[in-house]
């Protein structure tokens, strides 16, 4: 089975910075805790961990003397987790090492609890990858899989929507529409899988399969004056400075391609992605831009059987 193209270091680069530090409400993630008994696992592993994001946000909830593994396939991003961890004082806690998600190095059952965040929208073959998640889970550990369904985005409105024509709209979701399917013909991964994580698990054999919703916005109110939304904030002004809408233009391009697009439609719907990113921009500078930062992100839990 041919492995999946690894997710490129700028895509992943994208949404390290600073707002990746407020995906999650820590009232609801100690809820999330509880539901799935987070309290008894000894070592969970964190499967695609990037720089340790998501670890990071769920280790308090582990009970004290547990330990997460983080395993990822990028060797920059297990070095810069691994300092990040030191930085902070928990490099007793967690360990992050190189390893493919298709083929994970380690022994069956090694793990009391595996979980992975955005992580099956970059593979090729998610069944492959989520039957190794569960290779490495004990029996009856439980499984965690935190993926979007990010084409919803695309209707999530801002102030700035009164600038475009409904037309353009419509044709802003068909860019990202035929950039999704063009990613994932090309084995790049999925970007929405999130609406069919619950069969997919399902599939690979897991058993008590619960679907929750994140509660977490991200919102963008003037003066932005809150951590959190100077964070989205400089993401967005970054983006529109570099022309950066989603994806790279290099990528957004072969994707749309790939996804059944002319060269020339492509051309017309990226220059008006990027012009309205550009009054976004304006607007943030002016203190004007308002949106309350809706999107649909899934957690999705399940068991390993018995057996």
């Amino acid at each position: 089975m041919p492995e999946s193209r690894a997710p490129s270091r700028r895509l992943s680069a994208e949404y390290f910075g600073a707002e990746r530090d407020f995906w999650w409400n820590d009232d609801f993630v100690a809820l999330m805790a509880r539901r799935l008994h987070l309290r008894s696992a000894r070592h969970a592993l964190d499967v695609g961990c990037g720089v340790g994001h998501w670890g990071r946000t769920l280790l308090p909830y582990l009970r004290a003397s547990a330990r997460v593994t983080g395993v990822d396939r990028q060797r920059q991003w297990v070095r810069r987790a691994t300092t990040i961890a030191i930085k902070r004082g928990i490099g007793d806690r967690v360990n992050y090492k190189y390893g493919l998600a298709e083929s994970l190095p380690f022994a069956d059952g090694s793990f009391d609890f595996v979980t992975c965040q955005t992580l099956l929208i970059h593979v090729a073959d998610p069944a492959r990858v989520l039957a190794e998640m569960l290779r490495v889970t004990r029996p009856c550990g439980q499984v965690l899989l935190v993926e979007p369904n990010n084409l919803a985005a695309a209707l999530v409105y801002g102030s700035t929507v009164a600038t475009i024509s409904n037309t353009k709209r419509v044709q802003l979701v068909r860019l990202q529409s035929t950039c999704e399917r063009g990613k994932a013909v090309m084995g790049e991964g999925n970007d929405s899988i999130g609406d069919l994580v619950p069969g997919l698990l399902l599939e690979a054999g897991a058993v008590d399969i619960r679907v929750y919703l994140s509660d977490c916005a991200s919102p963008l109110v003037p003066p932005y004056v809150d951590a959190a939304q100077q964070a989205f904030r400089d993401q967005l002004l970054d983006w529109a400075r570099r022309g950066y809408w989603l994806w790279e233009r290099y990528d957004a391009q072969r994707y749309f391609a790939a996804g059944g697009g002319t060269a020339a439609t492509f051309e017309r719907y990226w220059s008006i992605a990027i012009s309205y990113l550009d009054q976004i921009a304006n607007d943030l500078l002016r203190g004007t831009y308002h949106s309350a930062g809706g999107g649909i992100m899934y957690l999705v839990s399940g068991r390993r059987t018995d057996s």
